[in-house]
Parts: C-alpha cells; sequence; structure tokens
C-alpha cells in the first residue's frame, strides 16, 4: 500500500501495537452516537442477545466515525463471529450518495468493499493449498518454479517461497504503475511488477530480516499461475472462494455487471468505481459476512462445512511465527506469520496465546480481519477510508471478550510517567543522521542529554530544516528502565539497539537502530523506527547536475487513480541532498522523503536496512535516456523532468 495522509492508500498492514498514523491509533468516542440512527442507518440481520452490549458498544463506535469523519463517511460494514455463528452483521452509511436527483444507495450486508491488503492471506492461503497437492515447498527458490524472475543482485535466486510469503525477501517493497484505477481496470500489474524487479537490487539477503513488502506478493500471482496452470484469479475463485460459499466476493478484472459494490467517497466526493490491479497483493472485493467464512476456516483447521479446504498443518504454518530464525529483529513485537501481519500482537494476547491480525487499505477503502482461535473469535471490520477502523476492531473485540467473559488480564502498558532519571551510558556512538522509510532524523548527544529531530519541509514551500520529532520535546533524558524520555511529552521514549555479525554473503555488517516505543501500548520491545547512516564519498558530477530538480509521472494511465485525483504527492518528485549527511540522494516523493545511495552515475539505492513497517516501501531510482530525453524510473513509474 501508497501513503496517503488518510493512510487508506497503502496496501499495508498495521500490526495492533504498532504506533500508526493517529487515526488508527485513536479510540473513537461520540457521547452523543444515539442521536445519530436517524441520519446513519444500519442495516442488520443477526446481533445474538448474548452480545448484546456489543452490539450496541459497537453502533456507537461506527455512527461516531461516520459522523465525526463527513469528508470520508460513506460506508463501513462490521461482521462478528463466535465459534460458527455470525452474532453480529451490520452495515452502516451508504454505499452511494445521492447526487443529481439520484437518491442515495444505502449499504447492505451485500455490499462489497475493496480490502487492500486482507487479500495477502487469502493469496497465503492459496499457496498452502498447492503446498498440500505437493506442488510447492515453501523453502524452495521461487526460480525453481519462475524461471524467468531475475534481478540485479545475484542474490535474487536465494529468494524463496516462505520469503514471499513473510516479507523476508528483501524487494524494496512496491510498484507503484497504475495500482489503482477509477470507472476500469488496467491490466498487466503483475507482470509490470516482475519487469521492475528486473532493474532493481535488493535492500538486503533473503531472510535476513523482514520488512513489510506488497512485491512479495504481487509475484504469488505468476507463482500461483504457474505451478497450478490457471491464473490467480481463477484458482482462488476455484479452490477458496467458491468452496468457502463466499458468493459476495471476487476480483475485479472487468468492469462488473452485477453485485453491489461500494463508491469511494474522498475528501467529500465521490467517484467512480475503484479497481485494484494489483490482485495477489490487495485486489480481493468482498464483506465482512463472506469473510466470517473464511474466518470459521481458520478456527476449524482448514475444514468448513465439512470438507477440508486446506490441512490444519497449512493453517498452522499460516499461523506460526516467521521472525524466530531471522537473523536481524532488534524489534521482536511485530511477529509475522505466512500472510499475516501478526500472529501474536500483545495487544489482545491476553485473549489467548494466538493473534491472528491482518489489516488492508486502497486509497478509498480501509479494513481490518482479525481471528482469536483461542476463543473461536473473529472480526472485519471494512468500509470507506479514514474512520480510524483498526482502533473500532480491537475496541469491538475487547468488549466482546468482556462481555462472553473469556478475556484473560489485560495486557501490561507502558507507563504514562516517565521513570526517575538514571546515570546515562556512553551513546556518543549513535549520533548522527538516520534513514527510515519516511523522514531523515537526526539525533544529537549532548551533555547527557538526546535530541532527535526529523528533516521537515514547510508545505508552503518555506525553508527545509531540523524540527523536533515529538512536539515540543527538545531533551530526552535516561531512566532507569533503559530508555531516554522527555518531560515535556511522555508519549514516546527511545533507546538504540546495535546489531553486528557476518552475513550470508560472508560480509560482516554494524547496524545501529534508534528504537521507539509509545506510552498506554503494549509494544514491550519497541519498534525498529531509524537506521544510523554513515557519510559517503560525496556526490559525483551527475548526480550533483539533478540535486533541486523536480520530475512528473508519465506512465500513468488516465484513469489511474492517482491522476482521477490529481494527487502531485504521487505524481511529481524531487531530488536533492542533505546538508549534513554526505554522499547521499535525497528523494521526495510518494508523500516520503527517502535517503538513497548512488550506485553509479545512473543508479540509487535505498540506503538503510530496517525491520518492520518503518522500512517498508524503500526506492531505488534508476535513469536511461531515450531519443535525446532522460526518463527516471521510481517503483516501476516512469518519470519525466517537470
Amino acid at each position: 500500500m501508497i501513503r496517503s495522509t488518510r493512510n487508506a492508500a497503502r496496501l499495508r498492514h498495521d500490526d495492533g501495537d504498532a504506533p500508526a498514523d493517529p487515526d488508527r491509533r485513536q479510540f473513537l468516542g461520540y457521547t452523543g452516537a444515539g442521536l445519530l440512527a436517524a441520519v446513519l442507518p444500519g442495516c442488520n440481520d443477526s446481533a445474538a442477545s448474548s452480545y448484546g452490549q456489543t452490539v450496541a458498544f459497537g453502533r456507537q463506535q461506527i455512527q461516531a466515525a461516520l459522523q465525526q469523519h463527513p469528508e470520508s463517511a460513506g460506508a463501513l460494514s462490521v461482521a462478528l463471529l463466535k465459534d460458527n455463528q455470525i452474532v453480529w452483521q451490520e452495515a452502516f452509511g451508504n454505499a452511494a450518495i445521492a447526487s443529481s436527483g439520484t437518491p442515495a444507495t444505502p449499504a447492505t450486508l451485500a455490499t462489497r468493499f475493496n480490502i487492500g491488503s486482507n487479500t495477502k492471506v487469502i493469496s497465503a492461503l492459496a499457496v498452502m493449498i498447492l503446498r498440500d497437492r505437493g506442488l510447492v515447498d515453501l523453502d524452495a527458490p521461487i526460480v525453481q518454479y519462475l524461471p524467468s524472475f531475475t534481478m540485479l543482485s545475484p542474490e535474487y535466486t536465494q529468494i524463496t517461497v516462505r520469503h514471499l510469503l513473510s516479507h523476508a525477501s528483501g524487494f524494496d517493497g512496491v510498484t507503484y504503475c497504475n495500482m489503482f484505477s477509477f470507472g476500469a481496470p488496467i491490466p498487466g500489474y503483475a507482470d509490470a511488477t516482475q519487469a521492475a524487479l528486473a532493474n532493481e537490487h535488493l535492500k538486503f539477503l533473503p531472510g535476513e530480516m523482514e520488512a513489510y513488502c506488497n512485491d512479495c506478493f504481487t509475484m504469488v500471482e505468476p507463482l500461483v499461475a504457474a505451478v497450478a496452470r490457471q491464473s490467480y484469479v481463477d484458482f482462488v475463485r476455484q479452490s477458496i472462494l467458491e468452496p468457502l460459499a463466499m458468493t459476495n466476493s471476487g476480483f475485479l478484472t472487468s468492469i462488473p455487471t452485477s453485485g453491489a459494490f461500494a463508491l469511494p467517497y474522498i475528501n467529500g466526493m465521490q467517484y467512480t468505481q475503484e479497481f485494484v490491479n494489483a490482485y495477489s497483493t490487495g485486489g480481493l472485493s468482498t464483506t465482512p459476512s463472506d469473510m466470517m467464512n473464511l474466518a470459521q476456516m481458520f478456527l476449524s483447521g482448514g475444514m468448513f462445512q465439512g470438507k477440508q479446504i486446506v490441512s490444519a498443518d497449512g493453517i498452522a504454518q499460516m499461523g506460526s511465527d516467521q521472525t524466530k530464525t531471522l537473523a536481524i529483529n532488534p524489534g521482536p513485537i511485530q511477529k509475522f506469520g505466512l500472510g499475516w501481519d501478526g500472529v501474536s500482537g500483545p495487544a489482545l494476547s491476553f485473549a489467548g496465546d494466538a493473534t491472528w491480525v491482518k489489516t488492508g487499505g486502497t486509497p478509498s477503502f480501509t479494513s481490518n480481519f482479525i481471528v482469536l482461535p483461542d476463543v473461536r473469535m473473529a472480526l472485519m471490520v471494512a468500509g470507506s477510508g479514514g474512520l480510524g477502523q483498526h482502533a473500532i476492531a480491537v475496541a469491538i473485540l475487547m468488549r466482546a471478550l468482556q462481555e462472553d467473559g473469556s478475556i484473560r488480564p489485560d495486557a501490561p502498558t507502558v507507563s504514562t510517567t516517565a521513570p526517575s532519571v538514571a546515570t546515562a551510558p556512553d551513546v556518543t556512538f549513535a549520533a548522527g543522521i538516520y534513514g527510515n522509510q519516511t523522514v531523515p532524523l537526526q539525533v544529537i548527544v549532548a551533555n547527557g542529554a538526546l535530541q532527535i529531530n526529523q528533516w521537515t519541509v514547510p508545505a508552503n514551500g518555506g525553508t527545509a530544516g531540523w524540527q523536533p520529532l515529538d512536539e515540543n520535546v527538545t531533551q530526552y533524558r535516561y531512566r532507569e528502565d533503559g530508555w531516554w524520555w522527555s518531560d515535556q511529552n511522555p508519549q514516546n521514549s527511545y533507546r538504540f539497539d546495535v546489531r553486528t555479525g557476518t552475513d550470508a554473503s560472508g560480509r560482516a555488517y554494524r547496524y545501529c537502530y534508534l528504537m521507539q516505543r509509545a506510552s498506554g501500548k503494549v509494544n514491550l520491545g519497541g519498534l525498529s523506527l531509524a537506521q544510523q547512516l554513515k557519510p559517503l564519498a560525496p556526490l559525483g558530477a551527475a548526480w550533483q547536475a539533478r540535486v533541486g530538480t523536480s520530475w512528473v509521472a508519465v506512465s500513468e494511465f488516465a484513469n489511474s487513480e492517482f491522476v482521477m485525483l490529481n494527487d502531485d504527492k504521487y505524481l511529481r518528485c524531487t531530488l536533492g541532498r542533505l546538508r549534513d549527511l554526505d554522499g547521499y540522494v535525497l528523494f521526495k516523493g510518494n508523500g516520503v522523503i527517502q535517503l538513497l545511495a548512488p550506485l553509479s552515475d545512473d543508479y540509487a539505492t535505498t540506503a538503510v536496512k530496517v525491520p518492520g513497517t518503518h522500512g517498508s516501501e524503500l526506492y531505488e531510482i534508476s535513469f536511461s535516456t531515450t531519443n535525446g530525453a532522460q526518463t527516471m524510473t521510481v517503483a516501476g513509474v516512469q518519470f519525466k523532468p517537470a
């Protein structure tokens, strides 16, 4: 997924405990929600009396979200499963708003939503079915099944099927070109991704670490097609959707002639139907009710209505922690499964040892799918983007677990009060510039205290510079718990983690990570926020000449969603340099600012290796000249000088 301020434009995940964008981590409350029923109707056909309090609470939260975010308030749908029974399913809002004398179309239980990266669970399931049939070995190199696959780094031959399903391939992250469209699909996305990867390098060795990666799952599409000898879409339909009676589910490979679909509602405007062209990484269109059939299968060891869809071992493999064997994993809270974002996230782990979580988003929609196998409960919340679906989903599950008595004592959370100041260790080694997927950071060590800043480019075109990472915080002090806190704003605390060793190619490494932990959350181990970078040789003449240049996308189709939304964040980018760190190219585009390391006059690759979310979707840029005109390629998108 693709970043946006609404956090709905990236086919990505968010672990339930990761510091996410505000709309995903804030708990939505609205004291007057009961007054909204008349203007925000719900369509409901099941609400078991044993979960009456949960249903009332959930309705309040959903109606509040729709009321508080009118610019995003299209439709939202929910389904809650206990054992093999849907105890609550309801749709809210309008699938299409009223316009030009046409009345609004209320959302119903049959209204389909694009669920983005939740599709990754389906893709992993498809591979496990092929594994059961003896057609796929999870630990075999993908080139065994896709001999045409290639990359510029020779280690690409070491990428296995398991690496794809657990985000451990080493791919940069995502190919953006024509990923989303309005009105009609744009074919060929998976082929374009494979072609883009052929012109890219690995950002880390396969299996060295895990960083969330859409391209990993895009490559599942040609993998399934090669092994099953039918298209990915047909295989999923015949082997998963039809056996699970998911009658309101499918991939929008053409303009649909039947079915009810929610239309995009963005910034107060309605658009035509959204098509997700990245089928295996985020293309499923479905309903929460249909997804409860999938959940029943997960809770029943691969069985649905007397038919074995996949082996119990296949389900167990998907739900197993794939991070245990990683060479580098300084933030152990994020535990990827196969297809799942997390398999034992602590936010809900007090309801059982296993917590299978997947989230997803497109530019128009956001969804959350959570399965708790130990208490045999599942939930799906899907709807228009920017409504805080993750917070709503977790809150509803918490209330349901409390209501049926299956909840265990709360997991410990990080205190909101900073511990006492302690004698600080020598961390002068940690001073310098850090990089991640979003923005360069600066760590200053002085007089036993830290300053942590982020590179800020004013929206009004003012002078870029360093500003405090946490608002109003100019100093962090070392505390008794081993973390650095501020007194002005104790929301986040920090520490450093240094990892050294020899990689699989025999090269010595030393990675220094800035770790972040959020107060009031249960991510007790912290998350890798950024990696320290060392100066490189000064930029050569070719790169110096590009400093300050602007570029505009030329390969997006006219009905690309970014073109239709006129979103310059994705259609334009700039190149520069960071005055505090020699030798790097400062890339600004797609809503992020990244530091890239030149490999030659025509290549610059990602400079950081950060596990987890903050190391996902990194970029590599390359240049070519055709008929005297220079073109820049970024994440599969071609740009020309603006």
